[in-house]
């Protein structure tokens, strides 16, 4: 690969060693300017959201026992079903200025902020700002983001400490860096304590890159990764530890465990269930759906699962280009050295991170037999953000050849005809926008080969009307989500579409979603 100066991602591969251009810090600013903005728009409207976490965050807020447990009341018969860490930053919050809606779901909003910060630093490293800014504005417009960012289930805090991880072990990926990868290990303790083993998921496609790929001695990498092992343990087990030595009878009752243990609740109800389907004390089973391809009530199970229904509308807008874009970055990164010790090995180190996060958590959810609800997806969001990015920067650069030129061409057409497809699901819903976003993206797809022989300026808009075609139709849908209250345990982003759950406003379901 060649580190040339581009005119739309400049220094797009050598991002963190090259001097900041002048417009970057006006862009990012920017960007976490209108993110914050659609994540706060009539943030009200959802009144207290999930009422089955807000009564814990009214707890919390008025006993200190509560707000350790997570219990569901301030006085302490039973917590919620999960560990309690994302209600601690709700709790503080009414803590401090009363309970309300906005005092509740401030804080996910800020970490949706806090979010695109996080993965747009990430992907500047290697990638540039364009890359970078790219990757944030993906993110930001994915609708199940704008919904769950202003909604208080832990999904949002998940999402947040899974860009973390995945930045941390890059981190350490630069030079083999112990304390970096110790942050990693970290993030997913603490990821443990929002939402149990989703925040494992991501751990063998990461722990394998970095036991194979850093620029150190074998031994000292299985070191590391132990050391890593040992702070993930600590930063989450230490209240479970607690919450299993403290004496039943004068803490409150673990909800969703059938036998008041939080390891119990774990393995069962919000682990191994989730995947086979047995989930005991369950709201409703999920195996054994129609020609046994299970998912029953939770939706048919299968590799077509995160693009059908009203789950393709919350996260799929992007995620065939992303699966595109992730095998041509290998493609183009696969001649540098194992070790990351290089600015090559560094940049595919990224997209098998981005990359093996995403087909991993994409696999589990698409197969999981027990309860799936769309909102789910959201931990997706910033795999698919980040290899969007990552993908056209590096295509962008070898545009020069004919199969890269081909395969940027090729992946904004099928972008484009895929959104014609999601925005055709929803009945009557904005019949101008799916030609107009078919009809600009395979005009800028068609011409972005041949732009760049007309100068530069046409170069920028072909690139600008792909762009603007790529994002339009999650954008629309961002906006009609965040016009909306939403309120319940079981809600979608977007207009309603035939046979999906949820839809505008949400509906009631188990507890806890």
């Amino acid at each position: 690969m060649t580190t040339a100066a581009l005119p739309i991602f400049p220094a797009a591969v050598a991002g963190a060693h090259t001097a900041r251009p002048r417009w970057e810090r006006p862009a990012l600013a920017g960007l976490l300017i209108a993110t914050a903005a659609l994540l706060l728009w009539d943030l009200g409207a959802s009144g207290y959201a999930n009422s089955f976490y807000s009564a814990a965050v009214q707890a919390g807020s008025e006993s200190w026992k509560a707000f350790f447990f997570g219990s569901s009341d301030a006085g302490n018969s039973i917590t919620v079903d999960k560990p309690p860490a994302a209600l601690w930053p709700m709790m503080l919050s009414v803590r401090l200025f009363g309970l309300g809606s906005w005092q509740i779901l401030v804080p996910q909003a800020l970490m949706g902020v806090a979010t695109t910060g996080v993965l747009y630093a990430s992907v500047r490293r290697q990638f540039g700002p364009g890359a970078a800014l790219l990757s944030g504005a993906a993110f930001a417009l994915t609708p199940v983001a704008a919904l769950m960012f202003r909604f208080n289930n832990p999904d949002a805090l998940l999402t947040l400490l899974l860009t973390v991880t995945v930045y941390c072990l890059l981190r350490a990926l630069e030079g083999a860096q112990t304390r970096w990868l110790l942050w990693a290990g970290a993030a997913v303790g603490f990821a443990f304590l929002t939402k149990t083993l989703q925040a494992f998921v991501i751990l063998p496609p990461l722990a394998v890159l970095y036991a194979v790929c850093a620029p150190t001695g074998l031994r000292r990498r299985l070191g590391q990764l132990l050391l890593a092992g040992g702070a993930m343990a600590v930063a989450g087990g230490w209240w479970v530890a607690v919450v299993e030595l403290w004496p039943a009878s004068s803490r409150p009752y673990i909800g969703g465990s059938q036998n008041n243990s939080f390891l119990e609740l774990t393995l069962g109800y919000n682990g191994l269930g989730r995947i086979n389907g047995n989930e005991t004390g369950s709201v409703g089973g999920g195996a054994g759906g129609p020609g046994g391809g299970g998912g029953g009530r939770w939706g048919e199970s299968g590799i077509d699962r995160l693009f059908s229904g009203n789950i393709g509308g919350q996260i799929s807008w992007l995620l065939p280009a992303a699966l595109v874009l992730l095998v041509a970055g290998l493609v183009i990164t696969w001649r540098a050295r194992r070790a990351t010790d290089s600015v090559d090995g560094m940049a595919r180190a990224a997209f098998l991170a981005w990359g093996g996060s995403l087909l991993i958590t994409a696999v589990v959810f698409s197969y999981m037999q027990g309860i799936f609800h769309e909102y789910y997806t959201v931990a997706l969001a910033p795999f698919v953000a980040a290899l969007i990015g990552m993908g056209v920067a590096v295509l962008w650069e070898e545009r020069g050849s004919a199969a890269a030129a081909v395969t940027l061409s090729g992946t904004l057409a099928l972008t484009a005809v895929w959104s014609y497809v999601l925005l055709g699901r929803a009945t009557g819903y904005l019949p101008w926008l799916r030609w107009a976003v078919l009809v600009g993206g395979l005009l800028a797809a068609v011409a972005l080969p041949f732009a760049g022989r007309a100068g530069r300026q046409v170069l920028r808009a072909t690139a600008g009307l792909g762009v603007a075609a790529a994002l339009a139709g999650p954008f629309a849908y961002c906006l009609t989500t965040v016009s909306t209250g939403h309120t319940g345990s079981i809600v979608t982003a977007g207009p309603a579409v035939a046979g999906g759950r949820g839809g505008p406003g949400g509906m009631m379901g188990g507890p806890g979603g």
